[in-house]
């Protein structure tokens, strides 16, 4: 599924067209994507006519857009409260395969897209926004926003402290400036498990997937399997460190496409596909020591390692 690079990649995209920006019209094509919306499509529908979109925010894998409910836009943006204290917002989840697109107005509508947002921008003007998902995994859904206990900003892309309550049980990811290291190498040590199941865990840290997941291991040299209670801080922290680098890196090749499932807002795919040292490298030497990469089964997925820079070590 999508991962922090491919989710920021989107909203990244999506924010300039939304915030800002009035729902006019909403089309349900297929209600099974509103499977996490508490209530029926029409609720889904008469609720997002008329709102204003405050902004596009993230938080680890998770896209939402807080909802300000009002008439006329002032000068002052949609954070400063003209439109009303957002109370809710539109959550994104794309699922394995969803797609957020920018369409114009008279575009055809592609087979697989299920919901359809005509939108009217005060600087771009009339746009469409299409919720494209081949397997309907992804889902959006209204939900209200709640306060974040830390009083920081809820996600990147709004200073606003609030998160949608379908949201809040997902921890900070390593790129948000409120996450807190500590906190986080504190409860790795304390868990009884291995690293990568660790770096999985989106209540301990969000953002990461198979691909990232695998592609930090190599970098700090660590086995997927290796305990967490026997990993050092120093190498804990080394490991964030990388995990950093390669969120990074993957944001600036536009995340990773294997297949057309994942694009960015305009249709194109990223490519940092070209650029990964481990996942899906599997029977490739090893760029440090030349040993083949090896795939092993994991959680009904695959790890991607090298058995000679990345040993399991005794506890």
């Amino acid at each position: 599924m999508p991962e922090l690079p491919e989710v920021e990649v989107v909203r990244h995209g999506l924010a300039p067209a939304v915030t800002g920006a009035r729902i006019e019209r909403v089309i349900v094509l297929d209600a099974r994507s509103l499977k996490r919306h508490d209530g029926p499509a029409e609720d889904f529908v008469e609720r997002l006519a008329g709102a204003h979109v405050a902004a596009a925010v993230r938080r680890g894998k998770f896209l939402w857009m807080p909802l300000a409910i009002g008439s006329a836009f002032a000068s002052s943006t949609p954070e400063s409260g003209a439109f009303g204290e957002p109370v809710e917002a539109l959550v994104v989840h794309l699922g394995m395969s969803g797609q957020v697109l920018l369409r114009a107005r008279d575009a055809e509508v592609a087979p697989l897209t299920r919901l359809v947002f005509d939108v009217h921008h005060p600087e771009h003007g009339a746009l469409r926004v299409d919720f494209v998902d081949q397997r309907i995994f992804g889902s959006m859904a209204i939900d209200p926003l709640q306060a974040t206990p830390d009083a920081a900003a809820g996600g990147h892309g709004s200073p606003l402290p609030l998160v949608p309550g379908q949201v809040a049980h997902i921890a900070r990811d390593p790129l948000d400036p409120a996450f807190d290291e500590a906190r986080f190498l504190s409860a790795l040590r304390s868990r009884r498990t291995g690293i990568k199941r660790a770096l999985l865990d989106q209540t301990l840290v969000s953002g990461i997937g198979n691909i990232y997941a695998d592609e930090s291991l190599w970098a700090a040299r660590l086995h997927y399997d290796q305990p967490t209670s026997s990993i050092s801080t120093r190498k804990a922290r080394e490991l964030l460190s990388e995990v950093r680098t390669v969120l990074r890196r993957a944001l600036d090749e536009g995340g990773t496409s294997f297949d057309a499932q994942y694009v960015n807002v305009n249709g194109a795919s990223g490519y940092f596909s070209h650029s990964l040292r481990a996942y899906g490298q599997q029977g490739m030497p090893c760029e440090r020591c030349g040993r083949l990469i090896v795939r092993e089964q994991f959680m009904n997925r695959g790890s991607h390692f090298c058995p000679g820079c990345q040993r399991l070590r005794a506890a």
